[in-house]
């Protein structure tokens, strides 16, 4: 009898348990925009990178500020196979150029200042890609790119490190995207009519990111295309500030 009894009392206490309440978003532009706002209230993130495109393999770390008038940050990446310390201020993004390199780029400085579009040797040959992995690292502009040409393909509450977190896996449409493309794109990948790639986004109770996935791979067929990043410590110090004025060439 007193076994019957437990019995009925778990299976009243199922029934009676509340369920999970469902994803906030269902809709990519809201999802985008609040966890845009989230990222500039949230103030500062230490993230971590992980690139894989192609033959292109890259990790790195940093810290990044965030805020209404733009991310500034600083990271160091293996892009060049060697550690390279990279830092976005105020819009100006700087390059610690590796020593045995120094005499090849002409300023005899250890800092040069990086453009997509720059005249000088070292942007020529690594300004789209630094400049495109910066932009990469800053959750604004992944968030940007799903309000653009996301849709939401699925979403569930989970766990993420054992943390609750919110998981969205959106469709990204090229030919909406235009040329603001995720970095290790060509250019005319723009022009791929019809091409779509995915992207996983978690966030944390706060609409926070805490891992974002791209994975290129339908866009480069037949090669290994995933960019990562992660965000921890928010809200927590960091240090960001140019390279000495005297120190850049």
């Amino acid at each position: 009898m007193r076994k019957a009894v437990v019995v009925l009392l778990a299976l009243f206490a199922g029934a009676c348990s509340t369920p999970s309440p469902p994803p906030a978003f269902g809709d990519a532009r809201a999802l985008a925009d609040a966890a845009t706002a989230a990222t500039t209230s949230g103030g500062s993130a230490k993230f971590g990178t992980d690139v894989a495109v192609g033959s292109v393999r890259s990790k790195g770390q940093g810290q990044a500020r965030f805020g209404a008038g733009g991310t500034s940050q600083v990271m160091t990446t293996d892009v060049l196979g060697e550690p390279m310390e990279l830092r976005l201020v105020s819009g100006k993004l700087y390059a610690k150029v590796p020593e045995g390199s120094r005499d090849e780029v002409g300023t005899g400085k250890p800092w040069v200042v990086v453009a997509q579009d720059g005249t000088d040797p070292f942007s020529q040959v690594l300004g789209g890609s630094l400049t495109q992995l910066a932009a990469q690292n800053d959750p604004a502009h992944t968030l940007g790119e799903i309000r653009t040409a996301g849709t939401i393909v699925s979403a569930e509450r989970t766990e993420l490190d054992g943390v609750p977190a919110e998981h969205y896996r959106v469709d990204l449409d090229l030919a909406r995207l235009g040329t603001d493309l995720p970095a290790g794109l060509p250019a005319d990948s723009a022009g791929q009519v019809g091409g779509k790639f995915p992207v996983q986004l978690w966030l944390d109770d706060a609409h926070r990111p805490v891992q974002i996935v791209l994975d290129l791979s339908p866009i480069l067929q037949g090669a290994e295309a995933r960019i990562t990043t992660r965000y921890r410590d928010w809200g927590g110090p960091v240090d960001i500030q140019p390279p000495p004025p005297g120190e850049v060439g």
